[in-house]
Parts: structure tokens; sequence; C-alpha cells
């Protein structure tokens, strides 16, 4: 099977979207507005305690960092998206 990469794919093609990042022990949520070879920088970031149910239009219990920006480890992510 050859693998080929995709340019722009992955996190980069969320550049500029509200994501949701699922990490190991806890789950974030803001605007993408960074990809480095390590980390991703979110804007307006909210640690997420509780997700509620998926088909509801906001998280249950997602509160703000109180920062304009927040850095979350690659290595820490399991999945990512846009859900909310």
């Amino acid at each position: 099977m050859l693998v080929q990469e995709i340019e722009n794919e992955g996190l980069e093609s969320l550049m500029g979207k509200k994501v949701t990042l699922f990490c190991a022990n806890y789950f974030y949520t803001g605007i993408l507005i960074g990809v480095n070879e390590t980390c991703v920088k979110l804007e307006k970031p909210e640690i997420i305690y509780e997700t509620g149910s998926f088909s509801d239009s906001k998280y249950k219990d997602a509160q703000s960092l109180c920062v304009d920006f927040f850095y979350v480890q690659k290595s820490f992510i399991e999945s990512f998206g846009v859900l909310k």
C-alpha cells in the first residue's frame, strides 16, 4: 500500500476554525491559529470538563482559560475536528 502525504490536510486544514481537541487527559476547544512540529495554538481557548450530548449546540461545561492564546502538545492529541 502506497502512503501519500497530502499538503494542508489534518490539523492544517482546520486553521481559522473552532476546533475540539480530544487529548490524553482533557478536551480543549478554541480557534486553531497555529500548528508546528510539537504543538498547536488555540485562540479564545476553553477546557471542556463535560461534553454533554454531542447533538447539543454547546458543551455542557466548557470554561474559558482566561487567556488570549493557549498551546497544546500535539503528542497528547488523540483526535480532533470541528464539532460545535
